[in-house]
This record gives C-alpha cells, sequence and structure tokens, in this order.
C-alpha cells in the first residue's frame, strides 16, 4: 500500500480516543467473563496449534557465486507472500506461517508436522526462483546487499509529520508506535551487552523471528493451573533452544575487543531484543515480559483489559463470534507477554481459550521446532494430571530461571522441584524429570514409544551433549577468531554455515545430524 495511505492509517490510529477505546475494552470484559461462566470456551479435547517465524536471504546462483553465497538478508516481495500462503510480519523480510488447529493425538501432531513441512517446501519451491532462500533461525546478523544493519533497522521517513519505518511491512499499530508522545510508549533501542541502538521506531525487534506454540485448554476455569506449569517449564525449555548470542557484528561497540564480546554474550539475545525494542526505558513495568501467576480465569481477563495500551486502534467487527469483544481481542494484540492467555474463536463452537508459549526462537529445523511443541504439549498435558510439585515453585525462582536461561543457556544455574518432591539443581536431573513426564503426557494423548521418541529425540541429544544451537555458533565463531579471523568475519562465517547445514536438514533432518557429522 503506498506510503500516503499508510500515513493516514497511522493518523487515523493516532486519532482514536483512548478513553472511549477503554471504555468498549470494559464492555468487551463483562460479555467475555459471561461466556466463560455459560462454558462457552470449554472444550472436551485439547487442541494444538503453531506460529512458525523465517526471514528471507538471497539464495546463491547454482555455481555459489555472487553476493547471495555470503546470504544477506532480503526483503520479500508482499505478492510473493500472499502468493505462498504466508502471512506479514513486522519486517519487510519476514514470513509467517500459522498452523490450522488440531486435535492433540497423534495424528494431529503428524498433522502439524506435514502440514509445515508442505507448506515449507512449497514455499522454498516458489522463492528459490526469486533467487531468496527462508531460514529458520532467532536473530539475523547478515545485513542486505549494499546497506549496514543499522541502516536497515533505523531508517525512516517523515511523511505528513508521520514518522514511517522504510523496512517495515505496513501495520498501523506499529507504525504508530512511533508516533505518540505518551511516556510509556515503546523504547526503541536495543541495550544488550556490548551493543546501544538508538531508534524512531519499533523496527530492531524485526532482528529476531520465534516459534509460538499454542496448547487449548479442555476447561477454561482450569487455565491458571496450566499456566502455572507453563511458567515453570518457560525457563528450561527457552535454555534448550537457545539459537541467538550474536548481534549483526557492526552494532557492537567499536571500542570492545572480540574476547569481550565473546566472553560477555548472552545465549538468546532475541530476549532482550524484544524487551529493550518494545518497553519503555523507565517508569513502568514493560509491556514485554515474564508473567505472574494467575489465580482465575477471570484475573487473566482483566490483566489484559487493564494492560497499559501504546495506540487504541479502530475496530473492524466482522461476523466472528469473537467479534462480541472485538475490542479486547485488539487489546490483547500489544499484550506481550513471554506466556499469555489467549480468548477467541471464529465460531461460538470453537471458541477456545488457550496458552500461547513464546520463549523459543525458531530453531535450525523443522523437526526442532516441532520438537519443542511437542514437549510443550506433553507438558502441559502431564504436569496438571500428575499435580507435578513444581507447580509449588516459588514465582521467583522461576523467573530467575527464565532469566538465567536467556544469559547461559544450558549452562544456567536452574532451580527444579522433581516428582518426587525434591528442589534440585542438577542440569541432568532437570531435564530427565521434564522430559520424561513430556513423553508421558505424549503417550497419555496415544502416541506410541517409537512416535515419543522421534519427537523428542532432537532435545535428548541437546542435553546429552550440552550443545544448543547458541553454543555451536558461538564455539564456532570463538574457534574462527583464535584461529586469527576477525570478529565480523567469524560471524559471518558461522552464520553461513548454519545456513547452509540447514539447506540440507531444514525438511528432513535435525540439529542432532548437525552434531553427529562433526559440524561442531
Amino acid at each position: 500500500m503506498p506510503d500516503d495511505d499508510l500515513a493516514e492509517r497511522v493518523e487515523s490510529a493516532l486519532a482514536v480516543d483512548r478513553e472511549a477505546f477503554q471504555s468498549e475494552v470494559d464492555d468487551d470484559v463483562a460479555v467475555l467473563k459471561e461466556e466463560l461462566k455459560a462454558g462457552t470456551f470449554d472444550n472436551p479435547q485439547a487442541i494444538l496449534g503453531l506460529e512458525y517465524e523465517f526471514y528471507a536471504v538471497s539464495e546463491p546462483d547454482a555455481e555459489g557465486h555472487g553476493i547471495a553465497a555470503d546470504y544477506p538478508l532480503r526483503r520479500v516481495p508482499r505478492r510473493l507472500l500472499e502468493f505462498i500462503g504466508f502471512e506479514k510480519e513486522l519486517g519487510l523480510h519476514n514470513a509467517e506461517m500459522t498452523t490450522s488447529p488440531q486435535p492433540f493425538n497423534r495424528h494431529g501432531l503428524l498433522a502439524q508436522e506435514h502440514e509445515v513441512l508442505a507448506r515449507l517446501q512449497t514455499a522454498l519451491d516458489c522463492t528459490r526462483p526469486e533467487g531468496m532462500r527462508l531460514v529458520s533461525d532467532a536473530l539475523w546478523t547478515i545485513p542486505p546487499e549494499g546497506e549496514s544493519a543499522s541502516q536497515y533497522l533505523t531508517d525512516s521517513v517523515e511523511d505528513r509529520g508521520i514518522r514511517i519505518a522504510t523496512n517495515m511491512s505496513d501495520s498501523a499499530r506499529y507504525h504508530a508506535m512511533a508516533n505518540t508522545d505518551r511516556a510509556t510508549t515503546a523504547g526503541m533501542r536495543l541495550d544488550a551487552p556490548n551493543v546501544d541502538l538508538e531508534a524512531d521506531t519499533v523496527l530492531p525487534e524485526s532482528l529476531i523471528t520465534s516459534i509460538q506454540p499454542h496448547y487449548q485448554v479442555s476447561h477454561a476455569a482450569d487455565l491458571p493451573t496450566f499456566f502455572r506449569y507453563a511458567l515453570r517449564v518457560a525457563g528450561p525449555l527457552l535454555a534448550l533452544g537457545v539459537n541467538s548470542p550474536f548481534f549483526p557484528p557492526e552494532l557492537y561497540d567499536e571500542s570492545v575487543d572480540a574476547e569481550t564480546i565473546l566472553d560477555d554474550a548472552w545465549m538468546e539475545h532475541r530476549i532482550g531484543v524484544f524487551e529493550t525494542v518494545l518497553n519503555a526505558a523507565a517508569d513502568t513495568a514493560g509491556k514485554v515480559r515474564f508473567p505472574r501467576d494467575i489465580e482465575t480465569v477471570e484475573q487473566a481477563v482483566d490483566r489484559i483489559a487493564e494492560d497499559d495500551t501504546f495506540v487504541p486502534l479502530e475496530v473492524e467487527e466482522t461476523n466472528r463470534f469473537d467479534d462480541k469483544f472485538a475490542h479486547f481481542r485488539t487489546k490483547h494484540g500489544t499484550y506481550w507477554r513471554w506466556v499469555r492467555p489467549v480468548f477467541g474463536g471464529p465460531t461460538r463452537s470453537a471458541a477456545n481459550a488457550r496458552i500461547e508459549f513464546r520463549p523459543i526462537a525458531a530453531q535450525p529445523t523443522v523437526r526442532d521446532s516441532l520438537a519443542f511443541q511437542a514437549a510443550f504439549a506433553g507438558l502441559m498435558e502431564a504436569l496438571p494430571k500428575l499435580e507435578h510439585p513444581v507447580a509449588d515453585l516459588d514465582w521467583e525462582l522461576a523467573h530467575d530461571n527464565f532469566y538465567r536461561a536467556m544469559r547461559d543457556g544450558l549452562d544456567a544455574d536452574f532451580t527444579w522441584i522433581t516428582n518426587d518432591g525434591k528442589q534440585v539443581t542438577d542440569t541432568v536431573a532437570i531435564y530427565e524429570d521434564i522430559l520424561d513426564h513430556a513423553e508421558q503426557g505424549l503417550q497419555n494423548r496415544g502416541l506410541s514409544d517409537d512416535d515419543t521418541a522421534t519427537f523428542l529425540y532432537p532435545l535428548r541429544v541437546r542435553v546429552r551433549q550440552h550443545t544448543t544451537p547458541a553454543r555451536w555458533k558461538h564455539d564456532r565463531v570463538r574457534e574462527l577468531v583464535d584461529d586469527g579471523t576477525a570478529f565480523d568475519e567469524a560471524v559471518y562465517d558461522a552464520q553461513r554455515e548454519y545456513i547452509e547445514a540447514q539447506e540440507e536438514t531444514l525438511l528432513a533432518g535435525s540439529f542432532a545430524d548437525w552434531l553427529r557429522e562433526g559440524r561442531n
């Protein structure tokens, strides 16, 4: 859409009366609570879904020649995005796939896997003639050809007094954040060890990509119990999935040497990117954060309704069932928590209450990404049913586990309570308990021993070899630097190796294959 139309839509968003919008949200809350009380959101079966984000890079020619051999970031034409059935995300280089909801059983999990594979294979076949490839990763490090990373992330123009990010999708909500003078607006900055970047828009958030498994609970009133367990497993699962130890090299402070960057690197900078770009620098708890436990499903609704509103948008209602609380759903769109409740459904019979699990980065292969979906679903099946004692782990410890995982991955010091009620800190014991219960949950839903072993194998290998994708990248860069390669080239070389290894395994392999073949 032309920039002038976008500017008009941003102006319209900024003109929406904040108090009137919140009044509509409050009215929606009353409707939603009545529907919850009536059992509308109860469903006898658990349902699974997945959001899967990618970024695009230039594809080398058959001989591997040209600048594309360096795999620079690439903008995805909107027509191509629509053709392959993917959705736009924040940056022009992003593409997102959302799977169809499926029952949580063997056939449903396999359907999720087959849908991802079928749609991704089609997308790759369509992007290849365009000289483009979709990459499953957590944070891109090689900027577009002829541009610097900082230029790409901060470039913007002013159109009739409206600040428009040049490389951002045409979402009025995101552009509007750069055009409000509210004190609690987004931070629009990167603040990480040895990295400090200021921007005029929220586009730096487009550095990162992730997967978001969804788990629909059978009875909405039980949502707080499932939510409590989801918070307890968030840290350990994040540690298994860390995949972003480096930024584009030019974003680092020029006065800092490679050894300092390597020593200070967090294993999942993606967490910090999301928080510092979208959270205000001061005077607020932050919209992106590790959430508190909830006591009732009604409290979950209230927290969303009472969350700070960045930009109140005009709401277009259709004939969907959840348009009965359309303003609430719009408010939920900027309720950014690492684990968050979701209420929705196109029809009354499809109404659902579910948990969206957001800590996990996009993984090296589809099989790795689906392993996390299966593990999370298995844990949500097993832990509440068994009344696993980790529910009694103090929230503060679960919070600390999460941010320790962000910094140190599998090297973090965790606290966990095993099934026998013992509080433990031993990594092997923690993951044995977690993955065994994930396996039990999958088996409870009808998966065979072979099925569960296949789904969870990529995660068990990571524990056994104490190696995550982030550690793989970090070790490779350190090896190159120790051999005399400049830090920026070492990061680029490691990223190229990652993309080339992924080309061979994305659809029919796993990160475990990389380790077995000695790529580490």
